[in-house]
């Protein structure tokens, strides 16, 4: 293990962004609506909790025009609307006059205007060290990460990339080779908020800081693991995106297999970027590629109708899937997952279920034939996030009854820094513990390659409901926890 490695883990403390000092915020996509609800507050938000470095300064880039001026009141706007920090006073003067606009398109050709004000914002602070945020559509990529090897940017920068990372295997590898002819993987950051949740950093905490649980997390102890996503959200200002995407490709590749990666890796060598991304590659590699049988696709009723879908789209706005992980720790125990547009409630819940004991002492009709009323943890992944374990105890009285009990842990919402807010503060720092490698994410478009090549009709399913009863069949004879009240 480095003294790097030593340095940049989860459970021990990393230099912050004072101790690495000065730096240039680049953000292409600055005038768009990711930048207006999160990384303008998130970013003030940081500065008035003494998270940014003692000099910074942000470069935005749009396709639109705008003054400096233009600018400042649009992120001061954004702050208002979307923050949790009132822009007024001196936090917010100190914080405007930090920002500058130069505007226009970048890419190979038509770099000027950026690299003339990232030279003068590296002569003003000292430094050349950089923070590079592309909050632009994948098709953008490209140009942007070019742009920066021509214009002289790439060197000392940590460029931050949002998902979808490709499209399939072929487009993800293609991706991954354009942006390392211009950028090393230590200067890439794969954005997935997921990971930057607090209660998904939790399960990692949970795991292995307790002696309690890490011995029974393995196949003996272990009946399945549900991870749900469901939303209440149809797509109706993403029809177009959506149309080209579906909830495979956007949530499945991307969030919840992170997410897996996460709750069945083994215990790395060291809380360190590199072990705990070489631990994820390892239950990626030993994931069991998906087959059409192995998901059920559905599409909520008048998702047709929307503006940019064609009448007769068989696009999935909802999938449920059965995965396993053929290692010695999961061997013959089910992953499953599920998640849709449209649904009764939004929810982020993962749920480990154990198995029932072998030889039950106690007469219980009212228990069902699986074992998730009575033996379960459920991560709530949702913000502020929470921790329930559920188990039976002795009904109170004279008979010798079992009543269901749960213990609860919940978040503060006080103190936590949201997911982007995190996941800046890290790129920052030059942590990658909580960002994708490019070898996971080529791996998990292996996964999924055979249900993308021939996937299985989109069942119609009525909005606000569960989804198509193929699912239910999907993880029978046991049940989805959600809803709670089955």
């Amino acid at each position: 293990m480095t003294a790097t490695e030593t340095d940049h883990t989860l459970f021990s403390r990393p230099p912050t962004p004072r101790e690495l000092g000065p730096v240039t915020i680049i953000l292409f996509g600055a005038a768009g609506d990711l930048a207006k609800r999160k990384l303008l507050p998130g970013l003030y938000h940081l500065e008035v909790a003494g998270l940014l470095p003692e000099g910074w300064r942000l470069i935005a880039a749009s396709t639109r025009e705008l003054s400096d001026e233009e600018f400042r009141e649009l992120a001061r706007s954004a702050i208002q609307d979307f923050g949790r920090s009132d822009p007024e006073g001196e936090a917010w003067d100190r914080f405007a006059e930090r920002l500058s606009y130069a505007g226009g398109g970048f890419g190979p050709g038509s770099t000027e205007r950026i690299a003339s004000a990232a030279r003068s914002a590296a002569e003003e602070l000292g430094t050349g060290r950089k923070l590079v945020f592309c909050a632009v559509p994948p098709s953008v990529f490209d140009d942007i990460v070019l742009g920066l090897g021509e214009a002289g940017l790439a060197e000392d920068a940590h460029v931050i990339i949002e998902k979808p990372f490709g499209t399939d295997l072929a487009s993800a590898r293609e991706l991954n080779e354009r942006i390392h002819s211009v950028l090393t993987e230590e200067q890439v950051f794969r954005i997935d908020h997921f990971l930057g949740k607090e209660a998904v950093q939790n399960i990692l905490a949970f795991r292995f800081a307790n002696g309690l649980f890490e011995p029974v997390w393995n196949r003996q102890f272990i009946d399945h693991v549900q991870f749900d996503v469901p939303e209440t959200l149809s797509v109706e200002q993403r029809a177009s995106f959506y149309e080209a995407t579906g909830a495979l490709r956007d949530v499945v590749v991307t969030h919840v297999f992170q997410v897996l990666g996460f709750v069945a890796m083994e215990p790395p060598l060291a809380l360190s970027p590199k072990s705990l991304g070489d631990e994820k590659v390892k239950v990626f590699d030993a994931m069991r590629v998906l087959t059409p049988g192995d998901v059920v696709r559905g599409q909520y009723i008048g998702y047709r109708e929307l503006d940019g879908v064609p009448p007769d789209s068989d696009t999935e706005t909802y999938t449920a899937g059965r995965l396993f992980i053929d290692n010695w720790r999961w061997k013959g125990v089910p992953f499953y997952f599920r998640t849709g547009k449209r649904m009764p409630e939004s929810r982020r819940a993962l749920t480990i279920v154990f198995k029932k004991p072998a030889l039950s002492l106690f007469e219980r009709a009212d228990v069902s034939t699986d074992s998730i009323d009575a033996n379960h943890l459920t991560f709530d992944l949702g913000d502020p996030g929470s921790i329930s374990a559920s188990f039976l105890v002795k009904d109170p009285g004279a008979e010798l009854d079992l009543t269901e009990a749960s213990m609860n842990f919940s978040y503060d919402a006080g103190g936590l820094l949201e997911a982007y807010e995190r996941l800046i503060y890290d790129a920052l720092i030059g942590d990658k513990s909580l960002f994708a490698r490019a070898d996971s994410i080529e791996r998990l478009w292996e996964v999924v390659e055979p249900v993308l090549a021939a996937p299985s009709p989109a069942i119609p399913y009525e909005q606000e409901t569960w989804g198509p009863a193929e699912a239910e069949e999907l993880i029978a004879p046991r049940r989805w926890h959600l809803p709670a009240s089955h």
